[in-house]
């Protein structure tokens, strides 16, 4: 999965031959999962038509403040679409659209909404190389540099005056991998790596039959991509479950039973930089596993259950550099179980959910939590989706490194 998935990116085209290219640029951007949204300088539209690239983002194209063909004269409103974004880009970026950025001449709406834009702002020149080189031309780069913003730098190459140089805009390809590896860059836990558990354990009773619980798993996987959409790289270990997940950063290590999740978690425990528990493991398993299914037969049947390895106790006691996290389901005495459970397991932070707590507990897409440290500082939460449940968790381990 591309890190672009999900973004809201804003194009901004202005008047150059190299606007053509963005018809390429904004299939790539849809085809990364991001959502687009096109403004284009009047100038522009001689290059590249506004139906091919609303056709190809999805949404409408803005090139002027109101719509003149709108009776109610609605206006583009350009402090919504600066807000709107993650992201800007202006790609072509020719010299009078950069020198109008680099000293604010607001005559357009693609330079209005930059001068409105509060996200990172990348930019792609495009012109002839002696305008690629004059020190007006320079002057508006280092400006605009000054001002935060991205510089994607032009390529060399045939250009349409027909000399050959630097000053082509740089391919759509190239930009898109360039925006990938600069937000990688940045991303919080970008070098980090995660293991976290999910799901339920099934413990056999015959070929057939097993023990387990109601857990979905779908916890353990918002976890999990929130961890990989931050930059980490995510061993996801999971017991049964339908919940399935597709990106770059994580890897699926599937298992069935509580012994199973034991070894995988201590095969990859030692690399790891933190931990996250948030399966749902069996504590007991049948002591004895038939070898063909147990036929229907006496009145009454009683299978003898033994205590499976508890997982997350194992890895507290070996914990080295790792921040550990577990997790507690509790219906009664839930701080006091809790408090236990950091000292029993050597946990730095528990993630306390209440069955008492309507919204909270398995099958539901739902949580509500209580953050306790390993000094016992107290955190309730409110009740979240539970992908807002994982991305306050993210931001425990976030500070962990970082504050």
């Amino acid at each position: 999965m591309s890190v672009l998935s999900g973004k809201k990116i804003l194009l901004g085209v202005s008047g150059g031959i190299a606007a053509y290219k963005t018809a390429s640029l904004v299939r790539l951007f849809i085809k990364a999962g991001a959502h687009v949204q096109v403004i284009m300088t009047p100038a522009s539209k001689d290059f590249v038509t506004p139906l091919t690239l609303s056709t190809l983002s999805k949404n409408p194209v803005y090139s002027t403040f109101f719509n003149q063909d709108d009776e109610d004269e609605k206006w583009n409103n350009h402090v919504e679409l600066g807000l709107w974004a993650d992201l800007m880009l202006i790609a072509p970026a020719t010299a009078n659209t950069l020198s109008k950025m680099a000293n604010g001449t607001c005559d357009n709406l693609l330079v209005a909404t930059y001068l409105s834009a509060k996200c990172p702002v990348y930019f792609a020149p495009a012109m002839d190389l002696d305008m690629y080189k004059h020190p007006s031309t320079l002057a508006s780069f280092k400006a605009l540099e000054n001002f935060g913003n991205i510089i994607i730098p032009a390529e060399s190459g045939e250009l349409a005056s027909g000399l050959s140089g630097e000053g082509r805009m740089a391919e759509p390809e190239n930009i898109v991998a360039f925006l990938e590896a600069d937000l990688e860059s940045k991303l919080p836990l970008k070098g980090k790596k995660i293991l976290i558990t999910a799901g339920p354990t099934y413990e056999a009773i015959d070929p057939v039959r097993f023990i387990g619980n109601h857990s979905s798993g779908k916890m353990g996987f918002d976890i999990a991509k929130s961890a990989a959409n931050l930059g980490a790289s995510v061993v996801l270990i999971s017991g049964p479950t339908h919940c399935v997940v597709n990106h770059s950063f994580i890897q699926v290590v599937k298992v069935t039973s509580a012994q199973e999740m034991y070894d995988a978690c201590h095969q990859y425990y030692a690399e790891v930089d933190v931990a996250i528990a948030a399966a749902a493991v069996a504590d007991y398993r049948p002591k004895n596993v038939a070898n063909q299914k147990i036929k229907k037969a006496a009145e009454n049947f009683v299978i003898e259950l033994e205590k499976t390895k508890d997982i997350l106790f194992s890895l507290g006691e070996n914990k080295k550099q790792q921040f550990l996290i577990g997790f507690a389901l509790e219906t009664e005495n839930e701080i006091e179980n809790a408090k236990a459970k950091i000292q029993k397991k050597n946990l730095d932070l528990i993630v306390l959910n209440s069955l008492q707590d309507e919204g909270a507990g398995f099958q539901k897409m739902t949580n509500k939590v209580t953050f306790i440290n390993k000094d016992f500082k107290i955190e309730p939460m409110e009740l979240k989706s539970k992908e807002a449940v994982a991305d306050d968790i993210l931001n425990k381990v976030i500070a962990h490194f970082y504050e």
